[in-house]
């Protein structure tokens, strides 16, 4: 998905991203793969993965590799060598689609947060991160907040808020002709257990289908809750994503 957004003309987090196709020799594209912040990886085969591994040593200092299970595991075994470990190794990540009207009536009062609630969405952003990912970003990321209100202006970041607090909020990441990727999802958990995810996503996803044929996410395999959460709207799982994640 981050990869179609590229090649279609978007533009990732980090400006000097590079982008490398690999082509057969018969001069078929086997493979793309991003280069930036972070790894994102696609492949067809194992030999247009080696190359790609190949080519990481000259990409040092990358904060995670995500990709399908099968093309990072074997990336990850081609660079290990030389490589810093990972400290968090998120293997397998299942990839939901939703196609058609999601399974919620439009009964939450969501909508596209606004400059006001930058600071809001920011700390429950960072609650998020430090709650999966052991960090908090405000510390360890230059420029955190400034991102939050760079991607509000942009219209990305949907809020539900109830006098002054936030309920419910989430994000749309990449997009192309054919889906946007809802990521950042997040109910306080001082919120959870009433429904209010379910309410709020479904009135989102509702909006968002106003203008993409379809919705995309993905999601830790053991964050029971969310799946359930997902399934319940009509997501559909499609394959499975790994992320390896680099101090």
């Amino acid at each position: 998905m981050f990869l179609q957004w590229l090649l279609e003309g978007g533009h990732g987090p980090n400006a000097s991203d590079e982008l490398m196709l690999f082509r057969r020799s018969d001069g078929a594209v086997s493979g793309v793969v991003a280069f930036g912040t972070q790894l994102v990886l696609a492949a067809d085969d194992d030999a247009t993965i080696d190359a790609f591994a190949i080519a990481t040593r000259r990409h040092r200092g990358l904060r995670g590799f995500v990709g399908p299970v099968a093309s990072v595991s074997r990336l990850w075994e081609r660079v290990r060598d030389w490589h810093p470990p990972p400290a968090i190794v998120r293997a397998c990540q299942p990839l939901y689609v939703l196609e058609g009207e999601p399974r919620a009536p439009l009964a939450a009062d969501v909508r596209p947060a606004t400059a006001a609630d930058a600071e809001l969405v920011a700390e429950h952003s960072a609650q998020m991160m430090i709650g999966e990912l052991g960090y908090d970003p405000r510390v360890a990321r230059a420029g955190f907040i400034a991102g939050v209100r760079h991607q509000i202006e942009a219209g990305n970041w949907w809020v539900w808020t109830v006098d002054g607090r936030i309920r419910f909020q989430c994000s749309v990441g990449a997009r192309s002709r054919h889906t946007a990727q809802i990521q950042g999802v997040w109910t306080p958990p001082s919120e959870r257990g009433r429904g209010y995810a379910t309410a709020a996503l479904g009135a989102i996803a509702h909006h968002l289908l106003e203008r993409f044929p379809t919705l995309s996410l993905y999601v830790n395999d053991f964050n029971g809750a969310a799946i359930a959460l997902y399934e319940r709207l009509g997501f559909v799982r499609h394959g499975a994503l790994a992320t390896y994640l680099f101090p």
